[in-house]
């Protein structure tokens, strides 16, 4: 059921090899575009934690940035408010941009690593996947981000989520796109989040008119699929 689900949203995403991933398919408005802008604002969630708590970075593309959402819709901030309930002292740090490639958040990431961060959510590749780059290439720039992460911050802890392709990019490709980050995690160490979409893509009901990315019940299960790797983390 799932593949076929993702079949039937397989056309939609053609907007991201067109480029349309940032201003969203089928000509949505400026609305979207306005709550993108606010919600790409890299910086703290509103949280209980005080300013010099450990940081909790989560760096990504449009999953992360919860594109088309309010701010407080995406599932970062989901897990703020989620270690607020639980009095744990973290201040989560949303580092999302929409369109994001692999190669793009290799040459950004060294912008966001602060001393502070004790923990690295690294939710890049989905765009590489969907423009069909290279997996030698992906892989490459994952390995260059994961040692940066350990060169600078060599007491963080780094999660990896991992994603999956819809069957249409073919089965080698895809297979070959999915082993990328249990065998990174493996080889490096890492704790990983095996498929960050699981129970959300390709289900229309939790995605937006795009067919790609998650309403905000959609991030809801995202926040939980996320949580079940950090909980013990923390």
């Amino acid at each position: 059921m799932f593949r076929q689900s993702l079949r039937l949203a397989f056309p939609l995403m053609f907007c991201y090899f067109l480029g349309f991933l940032a201003q969203g398919c089928g000509g949505r408005g400026n609305e979207r575009q306005e709550k993108r802008q606010d919600t790409e604002a890299i910086g703290q969630q509103p949280g209980k934690a005080a300013p010099d708590s450990p940081k909790i970075l989560f760096f990504g593309n449009s999953l992360t940035a919860g594109y088309g959402l309010e701010p407080g819709e995406a599932f970062p901030a989901l897990i703020q408010k989620k270690l607020d309930s639980l009095d744990m002292d973290y201040q989560v740090v949303n580092a999302g941009l929409s369109g994001e490639t692999t190669a793009s958040g290799k040459n950004r990431l060294a912008w966001v690593l602060d001393k502070d961060i004790s923990l690295v959510v690294i939710e890049l590749g989905a765009n590489d996947g969907l423009r069909g780059i290279p997996l030698e290439e992906t892989q490459g720039n994952l390995q260059a981000m994961v040692d940066m992460v350990q060169e600078k911050l060599p007491r963080a802890t780094i999660v990896l989520a991992g994603m999956q392709l819809p069957p249409n990019m073919g089965p080698e490709y895809s297979s070959g796109f999915r082993e990328i980050f249990p065998r990174l995690a493996e080889k490096e160490g890492l704790h990983l989040i095996h498929f960050l979409l699981e129970g959300v893509g390709g289900v229309p009901e939790l995605n937006q008119g795009d067919g790609i990315h998650p309403t905000a019940e959609g991030h809801r299960l995202l926040a939980e699929n996320v949580w079940e790797v950090l909980w013990y983390l923390l």
